[in-house]
């Protein structure tokens, strides 16, 4: 499935088994690089340090070590935007820009939370944000998110992945349309 989806004109986010399939299969891997190169169609991966070592051929010491590198490295590899979760999550795009997310905490290393990130991703790109810009605008409301649910005393433990997406929506309301809050 993932060779019929690359070719495709519209964004393309790829987590989870798509990224081990990219690791273990030199054409997917050369098939998302030309996303980015020839087509001007960079996807946006999201690995977590495993996945990420998998993707650069090391372990996930060597990611933690240096996230920033590891974020950069795979940006350029694979000529995506990257989304290297974790405490300091590091968003990286293939012309160079690199940010590290100040929202977060320890609620997010709970199952599932990161197919909300996915899905946060997604759809501000189905909303035609660039590429960059919507990991930047995801990864900061799905970290604030978490932040303003452990504020009102719902985790970091037992915070659950479903309890998210309706905060991200009130907190976009109230960034975007503050009079309304």
């Amino acid at each position: 499935m993932l060779r019929d989806v690359l070719p495709l004109d519209v964004p393309k986010l790829l987590d989870a088994d798509a990224l081990n399939l990219i690791a273990g299969h030199a054409e997917l891997a050369n098939a998302v690089k030309q996303r980015g190169e020839s087509a001007d169609d960079p996807c946006v991966l999201t690995p977590h340090p495993l996945e990420a070592a998998r993707l650069l051929g090391t372990d996930a010491e060597t990611v933690q070590r240096d996230r920033l590198a590891a974020a950069r490295a795979l940006a350029a590899r694979y000529a995506s935007v990257i989304v290297l979760k974790g405490t300091g999550t590091v968003i990286a795009s293939p012309d160079g820009r690199v940010a590290v997310n100040p929202t977060g905490n320890a609620a997010l290393a709970t199952g599932g939370t990161g197919d909300v990130l996915g899905g946060l991703i997604g759809a501000l790109l189905a909303q035609g944000l660039p590429r960059y810009e919507a990991a930047l605008a995801g990864v900061f409301l799905h970290g604030l998110a978490a932040e303003a649910l452990t504020g009102r005393g719902k985790g970091p433990a037992g915070l659950t992945a479903g309890e998210l997406a309706p905060m991200v929506r009130k907190l976009l309301n109230r960034l975007v349309y503050p009079r309304f809050d």
